[in-house]
């Protein structure tokens, strides 16, 4: 017989005294931590306990009984059930605050090292609308909200298009509005919503692998290009026709209109054939008078604006002069390589992507640029003594890794290299602490400069400037 779940119990009048990991609040009950989604430091709150550990808890509010003076009304009718945005409840200022925290937090507890005093965090010029690219579904098994349960309502459509679910791989809560991306990107997703619902075309089913639509990916540049990928699960010649033409007829500013045919277990596009049904394959991007060409696998900064910021922040950091040779570690579409190029007498960029190698080196062309060159492979693989040999020691290193850091090889690597200067690019500073840690035997940190790529979220982007220790 199975063993009774025992019941967590409900804890009263608890006080919300910081924010904490992954964007959630935390309580101190009885020395334990409670960690509680959207809830504000200052508020005072009823918590529902859902899991508990010896070190920790986790909990949901089921009343507030006293709001926080640094609370905010969050302006999304999706908060609190998307997943997404979930600082909304707190004003950008306090956000900022608690991301500067984060990064000073994970440079001190798991870096372990001597820092300068950090910069404050340059906050995004805009908190909504910032995105260049959103990606949607479409499932047959529409997530219903709590409201929509007591309403005891019968939903006999259960259509959805939007985000999926947190911990639901199957469940999409249907979209209406998000105020992530240019307003136009909820009129194309709620036309092409409201024309597969009225022609009666099937939604996808997950679990039983079936249906026409998929995936909708909706990408724009600050130039005013907009590239739509409309993914179909069945080949279905005349109704895929039917759609895209109804989206070109409706939406003449898409500059690229693309769609995809994926039969796979799995929604990734990248191995998967595009197919253009009118217009370009690729949108243009600018920035300080470059081009970038994006594709629809092509890697770039999802917030335009504030990614120029962040690369000036790398490029100042880096101190060129015109006479160095730059690595550009993780280059992705050479974007970074190609924007300090005119800096520099030569740069080298590596990346594990060869179709993103491959857009590199057509940006460095559109660009007139002549002194990149752009390598693919592991990183772990590629950066060797050898490959260091061959092709000259770098005097700064630029970078720019995913969320897991950089491989202990590559940090071994750069050691061996002994660049001047590293700057260190991250979107997790607990990796990038780490990865300090590793370099701080070579190298001290010497200017640190939090930026805000994503308002009301509690993901930071982070700029290091490490130098060479002297031997003396």
């Amino acid at each position: 017989m199975a063993k009774k779940r025992k019941e967590l119990p409900l804890l009263e009048s608890v006080l919300i005294t910081d924010v904490a990991a992954e964007g959630k609040a935390i309580a101190k009950v009885d020395g334990l931590a409670v960690f509680v989604p959207y809830a504000v430091p200052g508020d005072v709150v009823d918590l529902q306990l859902t899991r508990k550990k010896n070190s920790y808890a986790e909990g949901r509010v089921v009343r507030f009984e006293k709001y926080s003076e640094n609370r905010t009304t969050p302006f999304c009718s999706h908060f609190g059930v998307c997943g997404g945005c979930k600082w909304q409840q707190l004003p950008y200022s306090e956000q900022l605050k608690y991301k500067q925290k984060q990064v000073q937090d994970n440079l001190v507890r798991i870096g372990k090292i001597e820092l300068p005093e950090i910069t404050p965090i340059l906050g995004a010029p805009k908190d909504t609308f910032y995105r260049n690219k959103l990606e949607f579904t479409f499932s047959n098994k529409r997530w219903l909200t709590e409201e929509e349960i007591s309403s005891d309502r019968e939903f006999n459509q259960m259509n959805a298009l939007g985000f999926h679910i947190p911990g639901m791989f199957d469940k999409v809560l249907d979209i209406d509005k998000c105020w992530l991306m240019d307003d136009l990107s909820n009129q194309i997703r709620n036309s092409i919503r409201t024309f597969s619902l009225e022609q009666g075309y099937s939604f996808f089913d997950l679990r039983n692998q079936e249906g026409l639509m998929r995936t909708l990916m909706i990408r724009n540049s600050s130039i005013g290009e907009w590239m739509v990928i409309v993914v179909f699960y069945e080949d279905d010649v005349e109704k895929r026709g039917r759609l895209l033409e109804h989206v070109a007829a409706q939406f003449p500013q898409i500059t690229s209109l693309l769609y995809i045919i994926n039969q796979k277990a799995n929604d990734t596009i990248t191995d998967q054939e595009v197919l253009v049904w009118k217009g370009r394959d690729h949108i243009i991007e600018e920035m300080e008078g470059l081009r970038f060409r994006i594709g629809p696998k092509s890697f770039y900064q999802t917030n335009s604006e504030q990614a120029y910021h962040l690369y000036e922040v790398a490029r100042s950091f880096a101190q060129l002069t015109g006479d160095e040779r730059v690595y550009d570690l993780y280059t992705g579409t050479g974007t970074i390589a190609n924007f300090v190029a005119r800096n520099a007498k030569e740069v080298i960029g590596i990346e594990y992507v060869e179709e993103a190698i491959a857009d590199a080196k057509v940006n460095s062309a559109i660009n007139q640029i002549e002194n990149t060159r752009f390598y693919a492979g592991d990183m772990k693989d590629v950066l060797t003594a050898e490959f260091i040999e061959a092709h000259g020691r770098p005097d700064v290193i630029i970078t720019d890794p995913p969320r897991a850091g950089m491989h202990e090889d590559v940090v071994n690597a750069i050691l061996l290299a002994e660049p001047e200067r590293i700057v260190y690019v991250s979107c997790n500073p607990a990796t990038q602490a780490r990865d300090l840690n590793l370099l701080d035997s070579k190298y001290r940190v010497t200017r640190v400069q939090p930026v805000d790529m994503f308002p009301h979220t509690h993901h930071v982007e982070n700029v290091v400037l490490l130098e060479k220790r002297s031997k003396d």
